[in-house]
Parts: C-alpha cells; structure tokens; sequence
C-alpha cells in the first residue's frame, strides 16, 4: 500500500501535476478572495477608516507591538530547534536568531516563503559551513514546528468554540467541531508514533531524523506561543464592540493566515484581509479594516525594514571584513611581482 502511494506520488511529480495543482489551488484562492473583498468593502468610507487609525490610543499601538516582538522573538525558536536538531550546535543563537528573523520577515512580504526564506536562510548559514541540504532540513523541521503549532492551535479552538470557524468555512458547527478533533486526534497519533521509535523522512542525504516524543511537544508548544501572540496582537486591534472573546479572534486570525499562506500571495494580501472580514462580520467594517492595516504595518512592513537593514549591514560588514583578510594576505606573501621585474631588468640592461 504504501509502496503504491509513492509510485502514485512520484508519477505525479514527473508529470508536474502537484504543482500545476498547486498554483490552481492559489489561482482560485486569491479569485474567490478578491471577489469577496470587492463586495466586503464596496460602500467603504476611507475618511472614517483613516479616523478610526488616528483614534486607535497609543497603548493598544504599543501593546500590540510587544506582541509582535514577542512573536517574532518565539520565532527564532524554530531555526534554533531546527538547527540543533540537525546536529549543529556550534552555531550560536544570535545567528539563528537573525537568519529566523529575516527569513521569516521577508518570506511573508514577497510570498512564497519556502523559497525566498531558504535564500535568506542559506545566505546566512553558508557563512557557517552549512550547504543547501543542511539549510533544506532546517527549513522542513522550522516548517514542521510551524504546522504542529497550527494544527494544535486550530484543533483546540475550533472544538472549544465550532462556530468561530463556521463564520469562514460556512460548514455546520457540529461538523468544523468533528474536524477539529479528527485534528486533534491525528496530533496525538503523530506524538505516539515518534515517541514509539526514531523516525525519519526523505532518502540519502536528503534523508531528516524527525524529532522524538518530548521535542516534538516541544515544538508543538513553540508553535502555539508563537499564534497565540500573534493574535493577541490583533485581538487588541480589533473593535471592543461587540466583545467576541480571544478564542473567536484567535481561531479566524489563523484560519486566515493560513489560507493566505496557502495563496503564496505577498502577505496573504487580499487573502487573509477577506477572510478576517468575513470571519468578523459582526464588527464595524471600518474599525475591523483599521485595526488590519495596523497590523499590516507592526508585523509585516516595520520587520521587513527591520530586515533589509539588518541584512544590508551584514554584508557591508562581510565585505570589508574579507577586504582586509585580502589585503592582509598579501602583505604576508605578495608572491611575484611581474612588473617590478620588467622595471629591475631594464634599469640593469641600461634600457
């Protein structure tokens, strides 16, 4: 059986069928999700939208700002994980931290994140003697802390609270209910199996030791810090009134995020923006829109800045850093000097 599910899945590869499958699947998602926002944001006043930002108080902007921090913070969790799972580490945590920080920063403005975030990522951990196998496995285990923490967060929420995801999905709460606990169920079924045994994924070098029972709750708990601070940063962005609670806020705020991730558009852009309206219909659209573009500005715009600036520096660091290696490489063995030769040799022959 599950020789034939890898024959099927190799077939479908060579035939680039999961792919033309994946960009239909993005294609649709931005489709349906454009059309939704041009009918959620017709009748739109943009002057009371730009009032309700300038009557957002300055606490709720810095609180929702410490949450971000906190979030991206919980983020360089997964590089070091994943890095230290992989074997290394040497590594210290300020460079996991920076290659976490931006990869993810930048990932999620561009889109695709899978692989402009490996860009960043082996840019940063080729320096280190990591090659792009390494840097793979290190994407796949920060990727799989990632889904664990979705899964966990999104298992939990939609049982405790069904209807949250209703809002979105548009299925009967008894039934979002039965998913979020097949969900919750599958989680605990992925715990026991790698707890049972060492478990690993892909061949030959390619070949990823998944990590055992307790690093696996480990990394499901990463996960579920780095959401909940997240939507704690747009739970206090959101209109008070009417007061849905953290758990409604938390389970629509990822539930849109990961349909914007699944469109690979620049920030879930449209995507995430669509589902947050439709999931919180019952909020004023204008403060629910300010509150977004708030957001927008604290957790994706300012850390990507953040991100270019940091990268920048670094290799005008590296760049003069391997200057001076040169220049001092020559100065210890400047090795034969063509034109001093040809000088010495005229003068001598009297030319």
């Amino acid at each position: 059986m599950l020789e034939a599910i890898r024959r099927t899945i190799s077939l479908l590869r060579q035939k680039q069928v999961l792919h033309k499958l994946g960009v239909a699947i993005s294609v649709t998602v931005i489709g349906i999700a454009c059309y939704v926002l041009y009918h959620m944001l017709r009748g739109i006043d943009t002057n009371e939208v730009i009032e309700a930002i300038k009557s957002t108080e300055t606490r709720q902007i810095v609180l929702a700002a410490l949450f971000v921090t906190a979030g991206y913070f919980t983020l360089t969790f997964y590089d070091l994980f994943a890095v230290r799972a992989i074997g290394r580490s040497d590594i210290p945590y300020r460079v996991n931290a920076l290659a976490a920080f931006t990869s993810y920063s930048i990932g999620h403005n561009v889109g695709a994140s899978v692989f402009t975030g490996g860009a960043v990522r082996y840019r940063i951990y080729s320096s280190w003697g990591l090659n792009a196998i390494d840097v793979a496995k290190i994407c796949f285990l920060a990727g799989l802390t990632f889904w664990l923490g979705n899964a966990a967060v999104l298992g939990l929420g939609i049982a405790y609270h069904p209807e949250a995801a209703s809002s979105i999905d548009q299925l009967p709460p008894w039934l979002n209910r039965a998913v979020a606990v097949a969900i919750i169920l599958a989680l605990v079924g992925y715990v026991v199996w790698v707890w049972s045994q060492p478990r690993a994924v892909g061949r030959g070098p390619w070949s990823v030791l998944l990590p055992g029972g307790p690093l696996t709750l480990l990394q499901i708990a990463i996960g579920i810090v780095d959401l909940s601070f997240c939507a704690l940063a747009m739970y206090v962005l959101v209109p008070d009134e009417p007061n849905l609670g953290f758990v409604v806020v938390a389970v629509i705020f990822v539930s849109a995020t990961l349909l914007g991730f699944a469109s690979h558009s620049p920030g879930g852009l449209g995507v995430f923006d669509a589902a947050m309206l439709v999931g919180l219909w019952q909020m004023d659209r204008e403060d629910l829109l300010a509150g977004m573009l708030l957001f927008r500005l604290l957790y994706y715009i300012a850390p990507f800045v953040i991100s270019v600036i940091l990268l920048t520096f670094r290799e005008v660091i590296l760049g003069a850093r391997s200057k001076r290696l040169r220049q001092a490489a020559l100065k210890l063995d400047p090795g034969p000097r063509p034109e001093a030769a040809y000088v010495r040799e005229r003068s001598d022959t009297g030319a």
